[in-house]
C-alpha cells in the first residue's frame, strides 16, 4: 500500500482525484502547512469479502455456511496421569 503528502488546500481543490487514490488502495496523508493532521486510508475488506475473493481466484472452496469451532481435545492412552507424571519429573 502507497502513500502520499497533501496540504489541505491541495485535498480541498482536488477531492475527487484523491478518493479515487484512496479507493485504490493508496493512503492519503493530509498535511496542514507542513505538519501532518490526519490521514485517509482504503477501508478494509470484511472476513466474508476477502473469502468471496479467494473463491473466485481458485485459491479456496466454501459453501457460504459458517464453520462449526474446532475444540481439540487431549486423550490420555496410558495408565498414568499427567499429574503423576510432573510430580515423578520433580523428585
Amino acid at each position: 500500500m502507497t502513500e502520499m503528502r497533501v496540504g489541505t488546500r491541495e485535498l480541498k481543490n482536488k477531492l475527487s482525484e484523491y478518493l479515487r487514490r484512496v479507493k485504490a488502495g493508496e493512503t492519503i496523508i493530509v498535511t496542514e502547512h507542513g505538519k501532518t493532521i490526519g490521514q485517509i486510508v482504503p477501508i478494509k475488506s470484511t472476513l466474508e469479502e476477502r473469502i468471496q475473493a479467494m473463491v473466485a481466484a481458485g485459491q479456496a472452496e466454501w459453501n457460504g455456511q459458517k464453520l462449526t469451532p474446532y475444540l481439540p481435545r487431549a486423550v490420555n492412552k496410558s495408565t498414568h496421569q499427567l499429574s503423576d507424571l510432573v510430580i515423578e519429573d520433580r523428585e
